[in-house]
């Protein structure tokens, strides 16, 4: 392990593009939890979608691909759309996600025409703006990393700050303008921390995937837990863990795309959440189900016993078919039976007949009060 490690620190290109996806998914994981929470989660799609007409524009106007100018011009055209569509919300009947919609394909249909502009320009300096639609991580150099690190670190310092009003906002914004609160300010400034977010990724990750790893490392973290400083901690694991192996995964195989691959490990990492979680996991949400079913059929074999006992003078017991036609379905009646038999609520007599104990006498009543049924009903 010690080699493996070494290794891969030893080489430029793999030790820079881990650092930057490991940085760029902690990031996202963290400002999505706020996205996802929001029920904003084409929100995400819809910034990276806006800050391609930056890209070009900042390059057409400085002639620069330093990735800290691009980085700026993406993020004042994201902002610029976010706050378009805050506006078309506020101030029309037009709903959130028509205007997220209407706002990613314009701008998107404008930064794909500036860069059909500039790919006809006569010089060399052009080339590479193609990378910011689906990636190119291992063009990584240090200085973009460090770029990365400035503005992300940034990002995570504004949510500490602002914990209990970014809180407030994502659950109860109402609540939060009755308190004083300036929410739309804070709103504001949330939407340019996710814009933030979003466009340090887009080197790496690319416009058109962007999106993914706003929303999953988010809805896999909230399958987990119901605490909303778990769900940001566990977002921000998911998703460094996904840009780490997946710029592993891409390193090892040849002509494999970092980008994609990223998105396909915190894609995997969400389906695993989906369906193992203790909390909302089919798997186990299916459990309870099944133990649910179980538990009731139980209690109404046991509640039907009580019923006829009271309706019979001697304890001479009940055969298992008067036990079915009680029961709506019919089913698993000697399985509960021979449970009850196990417990003590239940004792078989030589003919095949069941008679309740004291012991299940108690336990049916007990039923039946929990139900607010009076005895004998």
């Amino acid at each position: 392990m010690i080699d493996f490690i070494q290794t891969i620190w030893g080489d430029y290109t793999l030790r820079t593009v881990i650092m930057g996806t490991a940085l760029l998914g902690m990031v996202n994981g963290v400002l999505g939890c706020f996205a996802f929470l929001r029920r904003q989660s084409l929100l995400g799609d819809s910034i990276a979608h806006a800050a391609l007409p930056g890209i070009a524009l900042a390059f057409l106007l400085t002639g620069s691909k330093a990735t800290i100018v691009l980085i700026i011009g993406a993020a004042v055209s994201g902002w610029l759309g976010m706050l378009l569509v805050m506006s078309i919300i506020r101030m029309t009947r037009i709903k959130e996600d028509s205007a997220l919609g209407m706002m990613l394909s314009v701008f998107f249909g404008l930064g794909m025409v500036l860069l059909t502009f500039i790919n006809r320009l006569p010089t060399a300096s052009k080339a590479g703006l193609q990378k910011f639609l689906f990636g190119m991580a291992a063009t990584m150099l240090e200085s973009d990393v460090l770029a990365m690190a400035v503005l992300g670190l940034l990002v995570l310092f504004l949510v500490i700050v602002f914990w209990k009003e970014f809180k407030l906002l994502s659950f109860n914004p109402e609540y939060g303008e009755t308190l004083g609160y300036p929410v739309h300010l804070l709103d504001v400034l949330l939407t340019a921390m996710i814009v933030m977010s979003i466009v340090i990724g887009l080197e790496a990750v690319g416009v058109i995937l962007m999106s993914s790893l706003i929303v999953a490392p988010a809805a896999a973290a909230r399958q987990w837990t119901d605490r909303l400083n778990v769900m940001v901690v566990l977002a921000a694991v998911f998703g460094a863990s996904s840009g780490i192996f997946g710029a592993l995964l891409s390193g090892a195989v040849s002509r494999l795309s970092t980008g994609p691959t990223i998105v396909l490990f915190v894609t995997a990492v969400f389906v695993v959440s989906f369906i193992i979680s203790p909390k909302r996991g089919i798997l186990f949400t299916w459990i309870r189900r099944v133990q649910s079913r179980h538990k009731i059929r139980f209690e109404n074999v046991l509640t039907d016993l009580y019923h006829l006992s009271l309706h019979h003078a001697e304890p001479r017991g009940h055969p298992v078919p008067v036990l079915r036609t009680m029961n709506s379905r019919g089913v698993g009646i000697q399985r509960s039976l021979n449970l009850m038999q196990r417990l003590g609520l239940v004792r078989q007599t030589k003919r095949d007949l069941w008679i309740l104990t004291e012991k299940g006498t108690a336990e049916a009543e007990k039923i039946l009060k929990q139900r607010g049924a009076p005895n004998g009903y």
